[in-house]
């Protein structure tokens, strides 16, 4: 699932010395545009990026509508899918290609500051993920299940989660050697992801350590945020949802603040030697 994509028709080259200096805002928007032309080149990157998030919704069609269990399920699957692939899987694969296509080497001899570079490639799945998690919302409303029980967590649920997995995607391409390679240095992250979704099998001793995983956080927040359950799905009041989306909120800001940490010891800019 690599998303290489030829770089010949786009022109990543460091301005002249005597070029007019852009403001941080244009270069960002500019880097971030050329990364997102990239990846809707790439059918496959770009099925997988945008459809495959979306598949649990069709899970929907076969129930009764207004059944919240099955529109609970649903609304987690999307939001794990969305944040393992157009935000992790996606940047992973692009973060290596262009550090071996040594375009990360060239961007960090102009104007561009590091953390410009790095956001602007992680932009296009971010965007990606927010489109997706609005679609599904009026999908799910559609199918006859409630509107989102707190707009502000399901916002912060996608915003945070989408962070935590991009410092994910970040710190993982460090010790990816290949494109190629990516697809087993991915399996970690997929795996925290996809165990959270699967809280409810594991022993209740066992559930303190899983509710720390980037997944269940997000599993919880779909249940807040959307439906106003907690995570046995007990109906919340509007002001519990708050109190009850402040740690898994906390445990997404913990795992964006370790990934970044991670990457900011560890990020390469140019292939292994």
């Amino acid at each position: 699932m690599s998303s290489t994509t030829p770089l010949a028709s786009l022109d990543l080259t460091p301005a002249p010395a005597d070029a007019p200096r852009v403001g941080p805002l244009r270069r960002l928007v500019g880097l971030a545009r050329a990364n997102a032309l990239l990846l809707t080149r790439n059918r496959m990157t770009l099925s997988y990026a945008l459809l495959l998030p979306l598949l649990p919704l069709t899970f929907l069609l076969a129930g009764d509508r207004g059944d919240t269990t099955a529109g609970t399920t649903a609304m987690s699957s999307v939001l794990m899918l969305g944040a393992l692939f157009p935000v992790f899987y996606n940047l992973l694969s692009l973060v290596v290609t262009r550090r071996d296509e040594l375009v990360l080497k060239r961007l960090r001899t102009g104007e561009a500051r590091d953390g410009e570079i790095l956001l602007s490639m992680a932009l296009p799945g971010v965007v990606a993920f927010v489109l997706i998690s609005a679609v599904a919302t009026l999908a799910l409303v559609a199918l006859g299940q409630p509107a989102p029980a707190n707009p502000v967590v399901a916002i912060a649920a996608v915003l945070l989660g989408a962070a935590a997995f991009a410092g994910l995607a970040f710190w993982t391409a460090a010790w990816t050697r290949n494109a190629e390679a990516a697809q087993l240095t991915s399996m970690p992250v997929i795996l925290i992801a996809v165990v959270g979704n699967l809280r409810a099998v594991f022993p209740e001793r066992l559930q303190p350590f899983v509710d720390l995983t980037p997944g269940a956080a997000l599993d919880a927040l779909a249940r807040a945020g959307w439906f106003g359950q907690d995570v046995e799905g007990a109906e919340l009041s509007f002001a519990e949802t708050f109190t009850t989306a402040a740690e898994p909120l906390l445990v997404l800001a913990a795992w964006t603040a370790l990934a970044l940490w991670l990457t900011l010891r560890t990020m390469r800019w140019e292939p292994r030697a």
